[in-house]
């Protein structure tokens, strides 16, 4: 069997985003997968990318929504607008009104009027599964254990992603106790808090520490939105080469797939491929969740084993994080960037013309440090 995986490029100046477009089979029998489709710009792009290298009547099998955040699932309405796509697979946040009723705070909503003021902030959800069902594409929700090709979903699970939903930063305010209570609540922070820090580190200015091998560092306690825990998580067998594709989930959500992928009898520490989650962000890596991940640490000067992929735009001096960057090599994996171009991963497949290989991030001796 032959594949191919390709990182397109998506954003710009510091705004990033996901896009993924996976084929795989024989000559003549070929599949075609979309993981995301970043802004609307980008899907414009996609599509474009399917039927110049793919050919114009590319069939989509399976497109995969990984979460609601607009930098993951604009570019997705053009990919169902103008390409045949036999199924969509997204999580459709409303439907759940009536399972998570007592996880709001408010003891007034009813399940009709939760449904209706979760549909109203997330349009462009609504749009594309309104566009599935105008051009006949069936419709799933991925959790964990479904198998999408040759890719299985390690997270979320239904239960896990319905304790999500109320902790998103667009819906009504949750019931803290009784989330407390379960364990599920992640924090305040996932309810304007984030955002506001966010802002404040876009704008302050970048101070530099020197940083050994063998003194990581990248710390523990990281935290991210409640949206990107919630992120589809997939591991993916490609003839006998394993993948994982994280989106932007956090530290939460990747210790949740490891465990459901230890269930499963899925190796992801064994994995070629690996997305590196939010775009090389320190909010969503940790040590612990590396080692869980990649495997250890490795001795300085050991070789690459493994490749990651970080999108994000060619003109982010944030993203990636040099520290997330160290963290990666330390356990072998070597990372290559988008910025600004497309990423192709392959075996058994011709090469392009004019395709160049990614540049290999090295070890860093100097990080950004933390604020």
């Amino acid at each position: 069997m032959g594949y191919e995986i390709e990182f397109h490029p998506v954003g710009e100046g510091t705004k990033a985003g996901d896009a993924i477009t996976i084929r795989y089979g024989e000559p003549g029998n070929y599949k075609v997968m979309v993981i995301d489709g970043g802004t609307q710009e980008s899907g414009v792009a996609v599509v474009a990318h399917i039927r110049s290298a793919y050919g114009l009547d590319t069939v989509i099998s399976d497109v995969i929504s990984t979460h609601p955040d607009t930098d993951h699932c604009s570019g997705l309405r053009e990919i169902i607008r103008e390409l045949p796509v036999e199924r969509l697979w997204i999580h459709g946040l409303w439907y759940h009104a009536e399972d998570v009723l007592e996880l709001f705070a408010d003891k007034r909503w009813t399940s009709q009027g939760l449904f209706d003021a979760i549909r109203k902030e997330y349009c462009i959800v609504e749009e594309l599964i309104n566009l599935a069902r105008e051009n006949g594409v069936a419709i799933n929700e991925p959790f964990a254990g479904q198998v999408i090709g040759p890719l299985t979903v390690l997270h979320p699970t239904k239960e896990f992603y319905q304790h999500l939903v109320p902790q998103f930063r667009k819906t009504p305010d949750c019931n803290v106790e009784l989330l407390k209570q379960r364990n599920m609540w992640l924090g305040p922070s996932q309810k304007g808090v984030l955002s506001r820090m966010f802002e404040a580190l876009a704008t302050a200015a970048t101070s530099w520490i020197d940083e050994r091998w063998t003194n990581e560092l990248l710390k523990e306690g990281a935290v991210t939105a409640a949206e990107n825990e919630s992120c589809t998580v997939m591991f993916g067998d490609f003839n006998g080469t394993g993948v994982l594709f994280t989106a932007d989930a956090g530290v939460n959500g990747l210790h949740w797939a490891c465990s459901n992928a230890e269930y499963l009898g899925l190796p992801i520490t064994s994995a070629k491929l690996i997305q590196v989650p939010h775009h090389g962000s320190r909010s969503n890596v940790t040590p612990s969740i590396l080692n869980r991940l990649l495997g250890p640490v490795l001795p300085e000067g050991s070789p690459e084993t493994k490749i990651a992929v970080v999108s994000a735009p060619k003109d982010d001096e944030k993203h990636p994080r040099k520290m997330v960057l160290n963290a990666f090599r330390r356990r072998g994996v070597g990372v290559r960037s988008t910025q600004g171009t497309r990423y192709r991963y392959h075996a058994n497949m011709p090469v392009r013309a004019n395709e160049k290989a990614a540049e290999v991030f090295a070890y860093f001796p100097k990080v950004e440090a933390y604020d």
